[in-house]
């Protein structure tokens, strides 16, 4: 296993943004084993933004990132130069909405990172391995991620097409990591815009600040203003830049094969979603397989409920009293389906629900102050029936705890079938004694 890595030192970096062109001062700062990459907007009360594909938010031409009234704009560029310089844990500090821009490309961030220092950590570094092939597709552009004959290499191919009419035309680069040179083939590839394009965001009041020396435009006759390709292929180099930022969101490295066609931004978080999803539903099928950390007779002694209202039929994982992951296994011979309903049998949502807040029930009994205590439902909050639950299903369920104080209990709770997510709630419990609850 290859440690996590961090800087040794803080490195500042200052300038424009690249759409607003508001003033921007980053500072990127060492972290601690397992922070992951976090954005901190030291103008906004050191509000952080995580550097995940859940606080993505759609924007135009560019990946932007969001929490509560903190943004982060066109951010690919830096998360590039983190992933190129394999990076696990980093703090990144900014005082403005928008990353600078600097020269459109990821190089002066790279730099600024060599610069540091890079410090390895004790902790392993946790990676995706692309083991089942997943595609996301949209009209003609499609970006994929294979598995690898390699098993420690990440390759990229992108192919860009603007068609035979189009100055760009044609133009492909793949990239490996394994034997490839991130600093002299991919970071140096700067942002470029076709010249309709620019006249479409200037009239939309973005981007006012640039001229063709500072960004790439490309006109009828290749690049505008005295702004000479760095290679032949800059624009394809660039959309590789873009695509390993983006996949950067899925919070560690990925191990595999990425094949894009035309594919933009959207389409690149929308394949690190699917390649998250289908990696907890390989988790899940995996676990199911496993023997019963608690069996029935062991869930008997934690639980009061008997037949017909006992709703977990084992639990496969648990942490302490953090977490717990359990299985109900949905029969047609289940009471409930006899009236509910007759012809088109579906488990009652509310019963999908109580098998949730049962399977937190036994999360609650290992904490030792919590013996002789029965967990009574209080409130239900954020409660989503996402997918029916019919005969046949197995219902994977997994609790965690987002907080234990006095007699009151905070759960949250999430119910899958397959890759699926059926439902989810938050459940509020009051710890009652034994006798009260009789």
């Amino acid at each position: 296993m290859q440690p996590q890595q961090t800087i040794c030192k803080p490195v500042t970096l200052s300038g424009p943004g690249l759409f607003h062109g508001k003033p921007a001062t980053l500072t990127f700062k060492p972290a601690a084993p397992n922070h992951g990459i976090r954005f901190v907007r030291t103008d906004l009360n050191g509000i952080e933004v995580p550097a995940l594909v859940t606080h993505v938010v759609r924007r135009p031409r560019r990946t932007a990132l969001r929490t509560g009234e903190a943004v982060i704009e066109t951010c690919e560029h830096c998360l590039s130069a983190v992933a190129g310089m394999h990076i696990d844990n980093l703090r990144i500090e900014l005082d403005a909405p928008e990353v600078p821009a600097l020269d459109g490309s990821a190089m002066p961030f790279f730099q600024a990172l060599t610069d540091a220092g890079i410090e390895q950590a004790d902790q392993p570094r946790q990676c995706l391995v692309i083991k089942h092939p997943v595609v996301v597709q949209q009209e003609d552009a499609m970006v994929a991620a294979m598995p690898c004959d390699t098993a420690e290499d990440t390759q990229l191919l992108y192919e860009l097409d603007y068609g035979p009419d189009n100055p760009l035309g044609r133009q492909t680069h793949q990239f490996s990591f394994l034997n490839g040179n991130f600093a002299h083939e991919i970071a140096p590839a700067r942002t470029y815009i076709l010249e309709h394009e620019a006249r479409a965001l200037r009239e939309a009041g973005l981007c006012t600040h640039l001229c063709e020396d500072d960004v790439l435009v490309i006109g009828d006759d290749g690049p505008m203003g005295n702004n000479p390709m760095r290679f032949d292929n800059e624009p394809a180099r660039h959309k590789l830049l873009d695509l390993i930022g983006d996949l950067y969101l899925l919070g560690c490295p990925i191990k595999g094969r990425i094949i894009a066609h035309k594919s933009g931004h959207a389409m690149n978080h929308q394949l690190v979603r699917q390649l998250i999803k289908t990696h907890q539903s390989q988790t899940r099928t995996d676990l199911g397989a496993h023997k019963s950390v608690f069996d029935i007779r062991k869930i008997h002694r934690l639980l009061p409920h008997r037949y017909p209202m006992l709703l977990v039929d084992r639990v496969i994982e648990i942490d302490g009293d953090r977490r717990a992951v359990g299985i109900k296994n949905v029969s047609i011979n289940e009471p409930f389906f006899q009236g509910h309903y007759p012809g088109t049998p579906i488990m009652p949502g509310v019963l999908v629900v109580e098998a949730m807040a049962q399977l937190s029930g036994v999360l609650i009994g290992q904490k030792l102050e919590h013996t002789g205590k029965l967990a009574v439902l209080l409130s239900l909050d954020r409660v989503k029936l996402r997918r029916p639950v019919t005969p046949g299903d197995q219902l994977m369920m997994e609790a965690t705890s987002v907080k234990m104080r006095g007699r009151i209990v905070h759960m949250r709770c999430r119910a899958y079938v397959a890759e699926d997510l059926a439902a989810e709630a938050e459940v509020k419990f009051m710890l009652v004694d034994d006798d009260q609850a009789k």
